[in-house]
């Protein structure tokens, strides 16, 4: 009688079988990971669109604050800098992804922003963010207003909700 060589099918399914109970362990674990990624990047982009405002009311006082993500950044999607420079309408002071993330998610969130003038010129605004798919790029909701401190809300209700562009009062909870 010949030697057989190679696995049994029941060595086989035990391999398999361990594989699987594996990847059940790893996958919850990456999606939380990548969750929590798109959390902290949304926070950090709600900071940097924060400070892109605080610039952009020194560089044009007459104006105050920038009215639209559109007028902190350079133009339309994949757009780059006027040629003559930063202008009241492109500030070029944030990039191109996130001046149009209002319709198109960055980084699993979409983002908004809007002004409030008194005489004519911008004396607030609020700025949010909500996650693209709820549970799946993010579960936190932020927002923040001209005092700079970032606000989230830890229940958005399970909805893609809109970018709170008002209503970021003290009922949000303060990020640390």
């Amino acid at each position: 009688m010949r030697k057989q060589k190679g696995f049994s099918l029941i060595e086989l399914l035990i391999v398999v079988a361990i594989i699987l109970i594996i990847a059940a362990i790893a996958i919850p674990n990456l999606l939380r990971a990548r969750i929590a990624a798109n959390e902290a990047g949304s926070a950090s982009s709600i900071r940097t669109i924060n400070t892109a405002q605080a610039t952009y009311v020194s560089a044009y006082p007459t104006v105050g604050y920038a009215a639209s993500l559109g007028a902190l950044g350079p133009g339309g999607v994949g757009s780059t800098c006027p040629v003559g420079g930063p202008v009241q309408a492109n500030a070029c002071l944030i990039d191109s992804a996130l001046s149009n993330a209002k319709a198109n998610a960055k980084s699993g969130y979409f983002y908004n922003l809007a002004a409030t003038a008194n005489n004519g010129i911008n004396t607030s605004y609020t700025v949010g963010s909500a996650p693209s798919g709820y549970n799946v790029t993010g579960v936190r909701a932020f927002c923040s207003v001209e005092d700079g401190v970032i606000r989230f809300n830890p229940n958005v209700g399970g909805a893609i909700a809109a970018p709170i562009t008002a209503g970021c009062d003290n009922t949000w909870t303060v990020l640390q």
